[in-house]
């Protein structure tokens, strides 16, 4: 990978990360487009670490009274009893913040469980083209249901224990490249009745300890490959990420917007455009597949 492969996959990063799109599949396709391959599972975990670096500016506020508010409760601020440390007293007011903190950690569970269970299969089989094909086009359909189903709008401070899990439980379907994290997440919360923009916020915070949690590991573990046959250098790498981190930054502020007036029906239409070009690309021999699996 060259300096404008990275800078190339590094826009692509940025721009859909947070889109319900598949940031891994358009890393998968672009790849091999202009030419760089497949750039790997690692090289796709470690780029998000800029754009949830992003996240971490964007919602500083949020995310720092989470954890006020969390510590508070969890140092008996609100009660000794274990309702009370988890921001739930029985007497009292439910801390919201310090209940968010537990809803979090509760729905991350299951793509850390997932992510380790299923690792050598989301590094090499997962990213077949033809599976990614199938991934955008099934999560297009059923996101665009949700999307339409008549629903209550719930806010963000009427999350359960409950769907915190089937929150988390969307997001580990994003293992797989072409189901798209924040769609499989929105696409949950919009099943279970919640606005739009309270599903979508939930999903970046939601994806923090997930996405940074697996792009250190996997920056960690590929400390001594860096720059090894059929993988990119550590410079491309985190020039790739900076620029990730930038743009991401712009697309949350859009998107939030976009959401909050807009239905999901276009990002449902790009999906399907985009698994028939894939399509037609594969069955020309464009693309290969299984390249760098």
């Amino acid at each position: 990978m060259n300096v404008l492969e990275a800078i190339v996959l590094g826009l692509v990063q940025g721009l859909t990360e947070f889109l319900p799109v598949s940031s891994s599949a358009h890393l998968r396709i672009v790849g091999e487009l202009i030419g760089s391959g497949d750039p790997g599972a690692a090289f796709t975990a470690i780029t998000q670490i800029g754009t949830e670096t992003a996240v971490l500016l964007y919602f500083r506020r949020d995310i720092a009274r989470i954890c006020v508010h969390w510590w508070r409760a969890v140092r008996g601020d609100l009660g000794s009893d274990w309702r009370s440390r988890v921001g739930a007293p029985v007497d009292g007011t439910p801390d919201r913040d310090a209940q968010m903190a537990w809803f979090i950690a509760l729905g991350s569970v299951p793509i850390v469980v997932l992510g380790l269970l299923f690792q050598d299969a989301i590094e090499q089989p997962f990213r077949n083209l033809w599976l990614i094909v199938l991934t955008l086009t099934v999560f297009a359909v059923v996101l665009d249901w949700a999307d339409r189903r008549p629903t209550p709008d719930r806010p963000l401070t009427a999350l359960t224990p409950k769907h915190a899990l089937y929150f988390g439980l969307a997001q580990a379907m994003a293992l797989v490249p072409g189901v798209s994290r924040s769609g499989g997440t929105i696409t949950a919360g919009r099943l279970m009745g919640y606005s739009r923009e309270a599903a979508a916020r939930y999903s970046f915070l939601l994806a923090i300890p997930a996405v940074l949690g697996s792009g250190l590991f996997q920056l960690v573990s590929s400390a001594g490959s860096f720059g090894e046959p059929g993988t990119p250098a550590l410079g491309v790498t985190v020039l790739a990420t900076l620029i990730a981190f930038v743009v991401g930054y712009v697309v949350i502020i859009g998107f939030l917007k976009i959401v909050s007036t807009f239905s999901y029906r276009p990002f449902v239409v790009y999906r399907i455009g985009l698994a028939l070009v894939v399509a037609l690309l594969l069955i020309s021999g464009v693309l290969d597949p299984l390249a760098g699996a």
